[in-house]
């Protein structure tokens, strides 16, 4: 893991974002065989053979995770936006996930790069 990466996670203000983010890339670790982590645009990138694999950002109300090369995944309608080559689940206080199903996704969308 990038201490960079555990850097910024720690350094969020809203302790419910830092748990957010922290299993969050606790999901990309479980799907992707050591991935490659780094800060770039102020945010935490998670690579899989130098290719986008998944995003975490915060902001003021939300923890969004974007996963990318998510055209062939079958998501639930209405929980996630974007284009059909990555899409974005926003994650707001008190809200939670199915750590499996996106282990899942993450592992699916990955699984060509």
């Amino acid at each position: 893991m990038n201490q960079e990466v555990t850097d910024f996670i720690e350094a969020i203000k809203e302790p419910w974002q830092v748990e957010l983010s922290t299993r969050l890339r606790e999901v990309v670790h479980q799907a992707i065989l050591d991935p490659q982590e780094r800060i770039q645009y102020k945010k935490p990138h998670f690579l899989k053979n130098g290719k986008y694999a998944a995003v975490i950002s915060t902001s003021k109300d939300a923890v969004s995770f974007t996963i990318f090369n998510a055209s062939e995944l079958e998501l639930p309608e209405g929980k996630f936006d974007g284009p059909p080559e990555r899409k974005t689940l926003k994650l707001r206080k008190g809200d939670s996930f199915d750590t499996a199903q996106l282990v899942s996704w993450v592992s699916q969308a990955s699984s060509a790069l």
